[in-house]
């Protein structure tokens, strides 16, 4: 048996969208700048002022929305899946199946550049679990907890 871990070193935009079926306005990843098996990935988001849900959340003082901020854990940890699966005959789907234990520490407004480091809890067949942590600079904005499964495109 080999122990050694398969590391990818980044995963750009193009494989993104290969992998994932979120397009803008809610693909909330540019990159993966780390990918380990399926234990653990990096993952990027340039919050840039353009963004359509700045013109509501708040009008004069754009906030990146927290929900938003899990949501870009959930897809880096979507790529990380079905990532470590390898070559997949049928396209797959990565649906939430539990958020638990979020906390929003610090907003995130245009300009930021978020990075979501996710780590894997557990692994049961094609359910999968993580813990997250969105930070900027270094510093913690928002972690949780995330659950999904993945299923066949139908």
């Amino acid at each position: 048996m080999n122990d050694e871990v398969l590391t990818i070193e980044a995963v750009d935009i193009a494989e993104i969208l290969k992998t994932l079926p979120h397009r803008y306005p809610f693909l909330m990843v540019d990159r993966i700048v780390e990918l380990r098996a399926d234990e653990s990935a990096i993952g990027i988001k340039n919050v840039t002022a353009n963004e359509p849900h700045f013109l509501g959340h708040f009008p004069g003082n754009p906030v990146f929305p927290g929900v938003l901020l899990i949501e870009g854990m959930a897809q880096t940890a979507g790529v990380l899946c079905l990532k470590s699966l390898g070559t997949i005959e049928k396209p797959r789907l990565v649906y939430f199946l539990t958020i638990n234990k979020a906390r929003f520490r610090k907003p995130v407004v245009p300009g930021d550049r978020v990075e979501y480091h996710m780590t894997k809890i557990n692994r049961r067949k094609l359910m999968w679990w993580f813990r997250g942590e969105a930070k900027v600079s270094g510093e913690l904005v928002a972690e949780a907890e995330v659950g999904a499964a993945i299923a066949d495109k139908s």
